[in-house]
Formats: C-alpha cells, structure tokens, sequence
C-alpha cells in the first residue's frame, strides 16, 4: 500500500484462453471500460498491456467513490459488450463462450483472475518491466520494442505519452 491506496497487478485472462483481443475493436472496448471508470473517480490506472488472450494491468481503486468494487464493474460492463458485439458480428466466434450456467449463458473471463498488492517501489518496477516487455517475447512477437505496441502504457512511462488518456503516473502517488 502507497499512501491510502492498495495497488495491485492484476492479470486477467479471456475464457478458454481465446484470443478475442486479437482484434483492436475487443481491445477498445478494454479502453473504454477502464476510460469509464476513470472519469467516474472509481479507478485509478497506472500500467497496463493488452494481450490477445489476456489483460495486464497495475490499478487502485477509489474506495470512496465505489459500492461495486471496480474489478467486478470492469468485468460485467466488457462481457456485456463483449456479447452485445459478437452478437452482431461473430455469432461463430460466440458460441466458443457458450457456458449455459444457471446465472448467465456465456462467458468470457475466467475465474479467479490473478491480483498481486504492489507494496513497494521495487515489486511495482519488477511488474512494470514484465507488463512492457510482455508483448516482445518469442510466443507473442507483438511489436520490437516496447513502445512500439499500441495497447500498452510502455509510451507513457518512456515518452510520456497517454494515447488513450487513461493513466496516471504511479511515480506521482
């Protein structure tokens, strides 16, 4: 924990291991969730890499603007939109999330997403370099160089800039 905040490196993965953000429009949607969210007060985000199968992001929440936690908001809000886009564009790729369960019909997260508390600047640094770095390696080969890849806040923190307004400097906390 900074200051009065509890930070976290959460990853969070597509159902199945489907890669549904191979498409920027799925990707964008991820933007525009946590953009939401922001400018509600109720989040706070300082790294992040969109994968095509997979979220990382380092985030905070505002406790004092929030009943829902942010996590739990930021899953509803991208699965409803997830399907409301796949109903009308990918009914094929749909029926991959197909989960027929009592409370809903498909999915598209799986459970228990991983959240690691960042408790210092050492580990925020260390989670920092692998979100950068993530799209570099072998199995994903996403871009030469870090700031390369669009989805990232790898710019941000190396040229400092916020292509999709959303962040905010951890070192500024």
């Amino acid at each position: 924990m900074f200051g009065d905040q509890n930070i976290y490196f959460t990853t969070a993965t597509i159902h199945k291991w489907l890669n549904l953000f191979e498409k920027d429009k799925y990707k964008d949607v991820l933007i525009s969730s946590l953009r939401q969210l922001i400018q509600d007060e109720r989040l706070y985000v300082y790294a992040f890499v969109v994968m095509p199968n997979h979220l990382h992001i380092i985030w905070s929440e505002n406790i004092r603007k929030t009943k829902e936690t942010v996590k739990a908001s930021f899953f509803k809000f991208t699965s409803k939109q997830f399907l409301k886009e796949l109903k009308q564009t990918n009914p094929v790729l749909l029926k991959k999330f197909y989960v027929d369960k009592n409370d809903r019909k498909y999915q598209f997260w799986q459970r228990g997403s991983l959240d690691i508390e960042i408790y210092s600047e050492k580990i925020f640094e260390q989670k920092l370099n692998y979100i950068h770095n993530n799209p570099l390696q072998s199995k994903w080969n996403l871009a030469e160089r870090p700031v390369d890849y669009k989805y990232s806040s790898a710019k941000f923190y190396e040229e400092g800039i916020d292509e999709f307004g959303i962040l905010t400097s951890y070192y500024l906390i």
